[in-house]
């Protein structure tokens, strides 16, 4: 079990309302095998369209771990390659308006906390990353604030996943393989598992 109860780390302004899945990840990239590789082609076209310009192009921002948005990111399709693409380039939380529900809960499956805040916070967020792109900020999960500089902004999320990140609930597959002696026993008992068994 992984309990994540704060992020620090640079981050990155990324302005703009409804960045949708398909500008994260662009479709093409959706037939690999495994998510290995996808965070070299996070934001491909929107990257490739401004030449160098875009914020996970600029040198000031490589390596950060935050990252700050505006209003219903992660729309459109339901793909999870678009949170794995984000973390697989190094993103560990995002910050934001708002988030397409489906994408919310990719992000989650993956241990990446997404937090909201209102408009005006997140414009002063956002001024500061980009006037201090070499400075950390600090997402704290247990106070919920966003702590940076001298500043910080109170942020919200849902009391079910802020309470799977803190516990470490969060993964899955992590809780069945610590359960596993559990998940044997209980499985003994089933009579389909046992039919199945016999049958094969």
């Amino acid at each position: 079990m992984s309990q994540i109860k704060s992020v620090t780390g640079r981050g990155i302004p990324l302005v703009g309302n409804d960045i949708d899945t398909d500008r994260i990840i662009p479709a093409r990239f959706l037939r690999c095998v495994t998510f290995d590789g996808l965070g070299a082609q996070v934001f491909a076209d929107d990257r490739a369209q401004t030449q160098g310009q875009h914020a996970f192009d600029q040198p000031q921002y490589q390596g950060a771990t935050l990252l700050v948005v505006n209003r219903n990111f992660g729309c459109g399709s339901s793909r999870e390659h678009a949170p794995q693409a984000i973390a697989k380039w190094g993103i560990r939380a995002i910050v934001g308006e708002s988030f397409a529900e489906i994408f919310l809960g990719n992000c989650v499956a993956i241990g990446m906390p997404c937090v909201t805040a209102d408009s005006a916070s997140l414009q002063q967020l956002q001024d500061w990353l980009a006037e201090n792109p070499r400075n950390s900020a600090t997402l704290d999960l247990a106070a919920m604030q966003v702590n940076f500089g001298n500043h910080s902004i109170s942020v919200c999320m849902g009391e079910g996943p802020r309470n799977m990140f803190l516990s470490g609930t969060w993964d899955a597959c992590g809780q069945l393989v610590a359960q596993a002696d559990q998940v044997q026993k209980m499985a003994v008992k089933l009579p389909y598992v046992s039919w199945s068994r016999a049958v094969h």
